[in-house]
């Protein structure tokens, strides 16, 4: 990567209000402090269901102040079908931006969005082996992520093209022309993009092409426990 994101930011931090993280927002703040970042998103997981976001956004708000430091907030949903309808309850969407709501919603790809709903990396993997030409199942992603970004208008694009591996695929099937698709609607929207740490995604390839259209990149680990966070090994700034 030519020029990657500023390592002084982690903007995909997961506490306690995930069922898969171990660490309390308090304890993440410590964290972000005791490396010296000078932002920090505090995110979790939300599906349509979700009732928690009130008290999550209460106890990130309740943190004592660190001098130099910004705590954002953020809810991770994923992009549930070719339509870019997203995974999170319709109030917190409406919400997004304002003093009751999380700054943004992580757009993620946690499963193919397809026509019909979520598809699982192994129903995936089926398709593509029954016929289904993966150039399709890449543009059909791609779409939907731009789909989505359009329709919430706060988002963060989480861990992009996560996804592909767990489909049998890697970056290289993802065309320029997708890419600058993508990176048009992130222009247009204002949506950062992450560079993960976790899942080792975007790679140069991607990131610099978007990075070179205008896209903000922004450095996330993904951390699901304190000691996590802000910790880059793969991210390079």
């Amino acid at each position: 990567m030519t020029s990657g994101p500023s390592l002084a930011g982690d903007h995909h931090v997961h506490s306690t209000f995930s069922d898969d993280a171990v660490s309390t927002p308090a304890e993440n703040l410590a964290a972000a402090q005791a490396v010296g970042l000078r932002e920090v998103r505090m995110v979790d997981h939300v599906r349509v269901s979700t009732t928690y976001v009130p008290e999550f956004l209460a106890a990130v708000r309740a943190l004592p102040t660190v001098d130099g430091l910004t705590v954002l907030t953020g809810v991770e949903a994923k992009i549930l079908d070719a339509s870019g309808a997203v995974d999170a309850p319709p109030e917190v969407l409406a919400a997004l931006g304002t003093p009751s709501g999380p700054d943004r919603v992580l757009l993620a790809d946690h499963q193919v969005p397809g026509p019909d709903g979520p598809w699982s990396p192994r129903s995936t993997r089926a398709r593509i082996e029954a016929g289904l030409d993966p150039a399709d199942v890449v543009e059909m992603l791609v779409t939907a992520m731009v789909r989505a970004m359009h329709a919430v208008g706060r988002a963060q694009l989480a861990h992009p093209f996560s996804i592909l591996p767990k489909i049998g695929l890697t970056e290289d099937a993802v065309p320029d022309d997708l890419l600058d698709a993508l990176a048009a609607a992130a222009v247009q929207t204002g949506t950062p993009v992450e560079v993960n740490e976790k899942w080792h995604c975007p790679g140069p390839r991607v990131a610099d092409r978007l990075q070179a259209a205008g896209v903000l990149l922004v450095a996330s680990t993904d951390a699901h426990e304190a000691a996590d966070v802000g910790v880059y090994d793969w991210v390079h700034g």
